[in-house]
Parts: structure tokens; sequence; C-alpha cells
């Protein structure tokens, strides 16, 4: 009898599951849920709509537990499986997304009495209704000389956990006196399924500014924030603190007789998405970036060595694997960007053609552009359409065209928002380098890498660097498999690690982008000007913030 793990890899719009032959390393199920409510940022549906503001993401619980529902009968039917031969159960999620909940698990927006506060519901990882509390978060540990803000690169985002807690305290206060807890979506699944509630050191880590040396920021930091908020991770973070990987609870009976699995079936605790695609791709030790490339992107990295600098989103000793220090940066929008442009800005005459020839708007402006020479269109970008994450750490900076003239074409813009993301990507690679980070090799997975050429070209070319692509297309559901693989123990059918489990069972790259000579010579003149536009408009000069403050 075959021995299987399954990994649940919770997405921003679906929840997309896979079932793993711990043998043979064959991804032999692969089951998608697209959630029913999506991502929830113009109003709530509920008995009287209620409108949302600008720059609110939510998410409604329910969709989540549905998915498990639908997703994990799928896999065994599907890969022809039975409950009995699943030994184990990961899982990897979207954070910072947290929501407040009551004692036994349910999340206030559920209770009818808070079903039409906004401040109630799952706030999205990319829910930026904070950004005046992650300043005055950030303006009090500064003053403070809090030490916590060192492996933070000096910053607090509005995407964290403390911010968003702030925030539902000062617009909601009896949403926030009645919540027993407030807990990241990974941490919630796992809880419901088990019965047991602790917090995954990735979460904690990256996300809610826990420090293994140090533990919680303290009572008194809090204090000084807002008095209210003072026991908040001493009244209403109960859990202990485990590394991703470890077993925190058995499958419940009731959830094993719904979705056809053995009760007691170890559930690891889990992942941030992005860094279950670490043991993904196969990275077990320091000195491989994996660039998790979607519709945002992420960079990750194993080092053996604590080092504070600026380009930093978080670094969590043991918060990706055990016995290294996990670093990680990102980008706000990627993929994102290049959607944008294509539902927002692209000629009918463009649409109608690649209709006729059946290749899509992707695939006709990807073919124009890649026609074009680095630097040919004269036309450069910044990627901070979304804000921006690393180096500067500036959620309300927006992007930046430079360049346009009436002559300009559409391949070209299109090829220049490819750019920009990739000179993003290399500014964050520089950080690394001249703090004395050791970066050797670049290992990309996402949806790009498999979907978009001559984006995967140019940030070779960009980099001056091969880039590898990972073999399996579902590396963050990968990952998370490897978890349950490594709560479940050798012993048991699995693995003793992570790493062991990773080590047997990930494929090699699949593919190789290697940069053209001729490509990186130009567009290292191009970083150039990418990096004075950078540092003018995200540090000297606030016209953004300005000109986003005038938005109705």
């Amino acid at each position: 009898m075959g021995r299987f793990s399954i990994g649940l890899d919770f997405g921003t719009e679906s929840l997309r599951g896979l079932l793993l032959d711990l043998e043979s390393g064959a991804e032999v199920a692969v089951v998608e849920f697209i959630y029913p409510h999506g991502v929830i940022s113009e109003r709530l549906a509920v008995a009287a709509e209620v409108p949302l503001e600008r720059d609110w993401f939510l998410q409604n619980p329910a969709d989540y537990l549905e998915g498990v529902e639908a997703v994990i009968p799928a896999l065994l039917k599907q890969g022809k499986v039975t409950g009995e031969q699943v030994v184990g159960l990961g899982l990897d999620f979207t954070s910072c997304t947290v929501m407040p909940c009551d004692r036994e698990g349910e999340p206030l927006c559920r209770r009818p009495e808070f079903r039409r506060n906004p401040q109630a519901w799952v706030k999205l990882w990319k829910h930026h209704g904070a950004a005046a509390e992650a300043e005055q978060i950030l303006r009090t540990a500064t003053e403070r000389g809090e030490k916590f803000l060192d492996y933070y690169a000096g910053t607090i985002s509005s995407e964290w956990l403390m911010p968003k807690v702030l925030e539902t305290l000062h617009r909601a206060p009896e949403v926030y006196d009645e919540a027993f807890t407030f807990v990241e979506g990974a941490d919630w699944v796992v809880w419901r399924l088990t019965g047991v509630l602790a917090r995954n050191a990735c979460c904690a880590g990256y996300k809610a500014q826990h420090v293994a040396e140090l533990g919680w920021p303290s009572e008194d930091f809090l204090r000084a924030v807002e008095p209210q908020m003072a026991g908040l991770f001493r009244d209403k973070m109960p859990g202990e603190v485990v590394p991703p990987g470890t077993p925190v609870g058995g499958l419940s009976q009731a959830w094993a007789q719904r979705l056809g699995l053995r009760a007691g079936t170890p559930v690891a605790a889990p992942f941030i998405d992005a860094h279950a695609a670490v043991p993904g791709c196969g990275v077990t030790g320091p000195g491989q970036m994996v660039l998790v490339l979607g519709t945002s992107f992420c960079h990750m990295l194993l080092a053996e060595e604590a080092r504070f600098f600026e380009g930093v989103a978080g670094m969590v000793g043991d918060g990706i694997l055990p016995g290294y220090f996990g670093y990680e940066s990102g980008q706000t929008a990627g993929g994102d960007i290049y959607a944008w442009f294509l539902d927002n800005c692209v000629p009918a005459s463009c649409a109608d053609e690649a209709r006729e020839r059946g290749i899509g708007l992707h695939g006709l402006l990807s073919e124009r552009a890649a026609g074009l020479a680095p630097g040919q269109s004269g036309l450069l970008a910044l990627d901070w359409w979304n804000g921006n994450r690393s180096v500067l750490m500036d959620a309300e900076l927006s992007g930046l065209l430079v360049g346009l003239t009436l002559d300009t074409r559409p391949e070209e813009i299109y090829r220049a928002c490819i750019e920009g993301t990739m000179f993003g990507t290399r500014r964050i690679v520089q950080a690394y380098l001249d703090a004395g980070v050791p970066v050797e090799e670049f290992i990309a997975c996402g949806g790009l890498p498999n979907r978009n050429p001559l984006a995967m070209q140019v940030l070779a070319d960009v980099l001056n660097r091969p880039v590898r692509v990972a073999a399996s297309e579902q590396t963050t559901a990968l990952g998370s498999a490897l978890l349950g693989a490594a709560a479940t123990g050798r012993e048991a059918g699995g693995f003793d690690s992570v790493q062991e489990a990773a080590s047997k069972l990930v494929r090699p790259p699949s593919a190789v982008y290697e940069p053209s000579a001729q490509a990186a010579a130009a567009y290292d003149e191009l970083y150039g000007e990418y990096v004075l536009l950078h540092d003018y408009f995200g540090r000297t000069e606030r016209v953004m913030h300005r000109l986003r403050g005038q938005r109705g």
C-alpha cells in the first residue's frame, strides 16, 4: 500500500490541493477550488450592502473550509487513493491574512451582530486600510529603540498583524473587545481541523514581529502604542509558537469523516505560501534565492547568519527551515501590473488580432515585445502599482512610466512594465549582496515562469545570471505536502524533517534561462536610470504620497 501526503495551498483567489506520493515523489493529483466569494474589495454583500473604502481587501472564511471539503475528497478520487494511505497533511496560506474569532474558533463575521461590520471579516494580506496604524506603531517603536525593528529593516508594513489589529481597535472597538483571539488564516484552518490552536513560527515571525530570542513585542511597547492594546499578545494571542512542519495535532473525528481521511492524521504547523515554495523548489540550504513570481513577487533566501540591512521584509530564525535564518523580500505587484495593462490600456485592434490568431493578448504582446531590444522603446517604469514592499517598505508609493511619446506602441509599454518589475528584483538582490549575504543561484517558480518566457528571459538578462525554473508547477502546494510528510515522521511512513523530504522527493529544475551578454550590458545602463528614479521618488520627493492623498 502506497504512502501519500496532502498539501493545501490557500492562495488569494483559490485553494489548490496536491496529493504527493512519498515513495516516488510523483504529484498524483492536483485539484483547484475557486473561492465563491473571491476577494471582497468594493462592498460586503450582506443583508444590506456595506460599501468598503479604497485599498480594502477582505475575504469570507467560509470559503476556506468549503474548499477543504471539496478539494481533499477530489484528490483521493482523482489519485485513486484511500484515506488510510494518507499519512500527513500540510498547508500554506497568504499572509498576513487575519481574522478575529471567538473562543470556539468561530469568526466574528459569522455572528449576526457583526455581519455588517467590515472589521469583523478576514483582512486579506493586501488589505492596506491600516496605513495610519502602521505609521503610529513604527513611530513608537523607533522612538523607543525597539530591538525587534532590526529584524524588519527598521520598518512596519500596513499589511502586518499589529497594524491590522490596531485598525480594528480604532474603528470597531466592540469587535476588538469581543474577539477571543486574532488568528492567521493558516493557523485558523489547522485549529478547525484539529481543535488545537497554535501559532506557526513563519507567520508569527514575518508578520507579527515575534523574534525567537526576544519573544513577542513587549507589553510596555504595546501600551505606548495604544493603552487598550497592551494585552494583545498576552490575552488575545494564545497558542504555542511552533516551527513549520511540527505536528500540531491529529485530524478530528468529525473532519476525518467529512474528508474521507483517517482520524488522527497528523496536521503540520503551516507556512506562508511563498515560504512553502523554498522546499517545494528543492532548496534546503543557503545561497539559492527562490523567486516566487506571480501576481506579486516574493524573494526567499536561507542563510547561516543574521544580518540587518535595508531590503528585507523579514528575517526569522527557523522561519522557513530549521537551522537557518530565512530572509524574505518582495514586490507587491508583478503579474498584476501586466494584467492591469492588458485590461485597461490595450487598443481594440490588439484584442481583435489576438482573437483572430487564437493566442491571447499576453501571447500577442509578448511576441511583439520580444522583437524589441532592451531600451529601444525609450521607456522606463517604476513597479509600484501596489506600493513598494522592498527595499523602501512604503505602501503609499505608486507606479510610474517615463518616456512616453506619440509614437509609443502597446508592446513597448508592455515590455517596459516587465523590465520595471525585474529591475525591482535586481534592486532587492543588490541589497543582499551589499550586506554580504551570499546569493549564488536563482530558482523561479509560480505562474510567470511557466506562462511568460519573455518575462523570464528579461529577468535573466537584468540579473545577468542564469535563472532556473522549478520542475513542479505547484511548488507551494508541494512544499506544504512536504510539511505533512515531516509532521508524520519516518516511523509512521513520512520523513524526519522537511529537508529530508525535499531532498528525496523534489525533482531538479526543468529549464534554465541563460542571460545574453549584449542584453545584460544594455540593462546595466538602463538599471542605473531606474535606481535614479527609485531613489528620487521613493526617498527624496513625496509627490506620490501627495497625489495619493487627493484620490477620492
